[in-house]
């Protein structure tokens, strides 16, 4: 039976605040440690690189999914245990979520904000890996909010929730973690490793 496959998405850049830096590290080693695989963006700079990295070095099977032209700059990771190429940023993300049974975004740019982004949609309208609609599918997803990286997006979520454009149900299942342990923990609880 294959684990449990986290897919993470995050900056290729380190960030001001070398915190993010710390904590992917360390997410990417508590993965390998708790007998989980990770599905990620293939590249091996900034936060990218770190937690990729950490989890190979703890033991996790680590797939990445890379489009050709960021291959042609070479920022590729060399050592995986898969490397799938793409053509485009869209294929990128389909694959990842066929590949993956959780989504955790950690602080990055705009790339990671549209991934989780369509991760909140597919949770909301509970969209399966199979993109069909599943009434019953209860997917969550999760945001590390190191030094309160995702506050903004937390708030602005809330004013959906209370002006009536986002539904309560919807809101639970998106968790703002303010901790690498309460992200552990919430993983452990909705997602356990198999």
């Amino acid at each position: 039976m294959a684990k449990t496959s986290i897919a993470v998405y995050c900056g290729s850049n380190f960030g001001k605040h070398p915190e993010y830096k710390r904590d992917a590290e360390a997410f990417g080693t508590w993965l390998g440690e708790h007998n989980y695989d990770m599905v990620y963006g293939g590249s091996s700079v900034g936060l990218m690189g770190c937690v990729s990295r950490a989890a190979m070095d703890s033991g996790s099977r680590v797939v990445g999914v890379e489009p050709q032209f960021f291959i042609d700059q070479g920022v590729e990771q060399h050592d995986l245990d898969e490397l799938i190429v793409v053509n485009t940023m869209s294929e990128r993300k389909a694959t990842m979520i066929a590949h993956a049974d959780a989504f955790v975004a950690l602080p990055g740019g705009v790339g990671t904000l549209e991934e989780i982004s369509e991760i909140m949609v597919r949770v909301h309208l509970r969209i399966s890996k199979a993109n069909t609609i599943d009434r019953t599918l209860l997917a969550h997803c999760f945001l590390l909010n190191t030094n309160g990286f995702f506050d903004g997006l937390k708030l602005q979520l809330e004013t959906m929730l209370l002006e009536g454009f986002m539904l309560e149900e919807t809101f639970r299942r998106i968790h703002f973690c303010d901790s690498l342990e309460e992200l552990c923990e919430d993983l452990l609880k909705h997602n356990p490793p198999v």
